[in-house]
C-alpha cells in the first residue's frame, strides 16, 4: 500500500477537472502537493483549497509540452518540499474530427501535451522518485487508451502511447520500490471536450453539440474520478478504471478485443453524430 501522508505529490494538469479534484483529494490525505499548470490563476485556487487542509502547496507555472518548464518544476517542487515521493502526469487536452481533417499540427500539439507532457514528466521526476524509500507515479491514460472509436485519432493515439510508455516503465521497475498506475477514465464532467481543438470548418453550434454530447455521456464527477484515482494509487492498482463507462468498455474490449466497435459505435461514430448536428442545427462542417 502506498501511503499518502507526508509525501509530498507532484500534479500536472491541477488547474482543473481532475488534477483540481486530485489537488483536495490529495490534500485531505494529508499529502503535501507540487500542483503545475498554465492557468495560474484557476491553480491558485486549486491550491488555496488544498492548503485549508493544513497542507504545504506550492504552484508552477508550467507547459508540459516544453521539456525546459517539466524540469523546471521538477527542480522547483524539490527545493520547495525538499523531496518528491510520487508523480501523477495527469494534463491532457483533446481534438474532434477524423484522421482526414486532423492535420499533422493537431496531432504535433495534442502529442506534445498528451504524450511528451507524461514522458518529460517522467524522465524529470524519476532521479528523485528513485531517493525515495519508496514512490509512485500514475500516469493518466484514458478508456481511448484501450478501446479507439473512431473520431479519436489523435487522442486516442496519444493515450495507447502512455499506456504502452507506462507498462514498460512498470515492468522495467519491477523489483525496484517505484511503483507504476495507469489511469483510465470514462467519461469525467471536466471541460475537456469545450477546450478541444476542432478543424476549422466545424460550426460554432456544432461544437456546442458535441460538448454537450460529452457532457451527456460524462457521468463520473471530477471528486468521484479523485477518490477513485486516490484509492487505486494507495492498493498500489495496476490498471485505474475509473467510471462505470470504464469498466464496461474495458470489458467490453476484452470479450471482442477486434469487434468491440460495433458495440459502441451509436454513442462515438462521428458520421452518426454529424447527421445529428445537421437535423438539428441545419449546418454541417464547410457550412458557411
Amino acid at each position: 500500500m502506498t501511503q499518502l501522508r507526508g509525501r509530498v505529490v507532484a500534479v500536472s494538469g491541477a488547474a482543473s477537472g481532475i488534477g483540481r479534484a486530485l489537488a483536495a483529494r490529495l490534500a485531505a490525505e494529508g499529502a503535501h502537493l507540487a500542483l503545475a499548470d498554465v492557468r495560474d490563476d484557476e491553480l491558485a485556487s486549486s491550491a488555496d483549497a488544498a492548503r485549508a487542509a493544513g497542507v504545504t502547496v506550492s504552484t508552477h507555472h508550467v507547459d508540459v509540452s516544453q521539456r525546459a518548464d517539466v524540469y523546471r518544476w521538477a527542480a522547483e517542487a524539490v527545493a520547495a518540499h525538499g523531496r518528491v515521493g510520487a508523480l501523477i502526469n495527469n494534463a491532457g487536452v483533446a481534438t474532434h474530427g477524423t484522421f482526414d481533417e486532423h492535420t499533422i499540427e493537431d496531432f504535433e500539439w495534442l502529442f506534445g501535451i498528451n504524450f511528451w507532457g507524461v514522458l518529460y514528466g517522467l524522465k524529470a521526476f524519476l532521479p528523485h522518485l528513485k531517493a525515495e524509500p519508496d514512490a509512485h507515479i500514475a500516469n493518466t491514460s484514458s478508456i481511448f487508451g484501450i478501446v479507439a472509436p473512431a473520431g479519436q485519432a489523435a487522442y486516442s493515439a496519444s493515450k495507447f502511447a502512455v499506456r504502452g510508455l507506462s507498462e514498460v516503465l512498470r515492468h522495467e521497475l519491477e523489483g525496484s520500490k517505484i511503483r507504476v498506475s495507469v489511469i483510465h477514465p470514462g467519461g469525467v464532467a471536466t471541460n475537456i471536450a469545450a477546450r478541444a481543438r476542432y478543424h476549422d470548418d466545424v460550426p460554432e453550434a456544432a461544437r456546442a453539440m458535441y460538448a454537450e454530447k460529452f457532457r451527456s455521456v460524462a457521468r463520473t464527477s471530477p471528486a468521484a474520478a479523485a477518490d477513485i484515482i486516490v484509492r487505486g494509487i494507495v492498493a498500489n492498482k495496476k490498471r485505474i478504471l475509473v467510471g462505470i463507462d470504464a469498466v464496461g468498455l474495458d470489458l467490453l474490449q476484452r470479450v471482442r478485443p477486434a469487434g468491440y466497435w460495433a458495440g459502441i459505435r451509436m454513442v462515438w461514430d462521428p458520421h452518426q453524430f454529424d447527421a445529428e448536428v445537421a437535423r438539428k442545427t441545419g449546418r454541417m462542417r464547410g457550412a458557411p
